[in-house]
């Protein structure tokens, strides 16, 4: 846009990253939960009605999770970042509409023959 309404370099601001900051209300950490990127979530429950206060990102998470979904493939899916889905998951998962499966590690992190056997496995190589 040219003429004398144009947005000046300094004031334009990219859509994108507005859309996320008013979808959390400015928020970037959940107020409950953490929210792996593979963390699962699941509806528990419709929302009482439209007396809930749900915006459509959190209906739209409702409607997707009626089957598990990874934290992941919803923000893919509603194409927003992985922090604002995990602040909407949040908002969720306290009213009791969501649950949250984190990922279970078949391997503790902190053995060490983990390690040298993976350490081993690359010398043979």
């Amino acid at each position: 846009m040219n003429g004398p309404d144009a947005p000046a370099d300094d004031d334009w601001v990219d859509p994108e990253i507005i859309r996320p900051y008013v979808v959390t209300r400015g928020r970037t950490q959940p107020t409950t939960g953490t929210f792996d990127l593979i963390s699962m979530a699941l509806t528990l429950r419709s929302p009482p009605g439209a007396e809930a206060g749900l915006d459509p990102e959190h209906l739209s998470i409702l409607r997707m999770c009626r089957e598990p979904k990874s934290v992941s493939e919803i923000a893919a899916d509603l194409d927003l970042p992985i922090n604002t889905i995990r602040v909407l998951l949040g908002d969720l998962y306290e009213r009791n509409l969501v649950a949250a499966q984190d990922p279970h590690y078949e391997t503790d992190m902190n053995d060490m023959n983990m390690y040298r056997a993976v350490l081993d496995g690359l010398r043979s190589l």
